[in-house]
């Protein structure tokens, strides 16, 4: 179940993603948030952080764009009974946060380079090869005294060499730096073992879905 500080670890989620995807203010909902996104698989998201079914009802039938999606802060298999055809169910997250500390400084493995930037209130980290090969990435983005990390990723070539964890560590440290002192993210069912690594800790697991209709649309577990 949500703890009882779900909603406000929510809305710090979403403070710090709508900057580091470059999404609206959100819009106060009775339920929670909307957030227009403005892509074309991904046009809107309406947040509910402690989701029920009249209200996840209501959304749905009043839903016919394509890209619409939800994210609703619960377990797939409470909320998938609410909607209907043509409603489809991503990977299931998990809300987590960090206290952030000092972190060591950590030079990339053997034949890995690390580059790191700031601008518009995101910090990134980039890892390649020597020959200039992506590697892995992740970024934070500033929201007050805390940060939303986001787009983690290593290359499948690249796994099980750590840099999942250098990337993180560098997130961490500049964050700190930056005088942030809480990080917040969702996190796939793959990262949630190397955040819980690093001292993070599981609040909420969290629903995806999204509107794609079809003659033969289903919602897919």
């Amino acid at each position: 179940m949500p703890d009882s500080r779900t909603s406000e670890l929510v809305r710090m989620w979403i403070d710090g993603w709508v900057v580091s995807r470059g999404g609206s203010d959100p819009i106060d909902e009775p339920w929670g948030w909307t957030i227009d996104v403005g892509q074309p698989r991904h046009v809107a998201r309406h947040v509910l952080p402690e989701p029920t079914e009249a209200d996840v009802r209501k959304i749905v039938a009043a839903t016919s764009a394509p890209g619409t999606w939800l994210k609703l802060f619960a377990e797939d298999q409470t909320v998938l009974p609410w909607v209907g055809p043509g409603w489809r169910c991503d990977k299931p997250g998990f809300l987590m946060t960090c206290h952030l500390e000092p972190e060591r400084t950590e030079v990339p493995a053997a034949g890995y380079t690390l580059t790191s930037w700031t601008r518009g209130g995101v910090s990134r980290v980039l890892v390649r090869t020597h020959h200039g090969h992506f590697a892995a990435r992740g970024q934070i983005a500033h929201a007050g005294d805390h940060v939303v990390v986001d787009q983690v990723e290593t290359a499948a070539e690249h796994r099980r060499r750590g840099l999942g964890g250098l990337v993180m560590r560098t997130l961490q440290s500049t964050a700190y730096g930056a005088g942030a002192r809480t990080g917040v993210l969702v996190g796939t069912p793959e990262g949630r073992a190397l955040y819980s690594s690093l001292g993070w800790t599981t609040h909420s697991p969290m629903a995806s879905l999204w509107y794609e209709p079809s003659d033969s649309a289903q919602v897919a577990a």
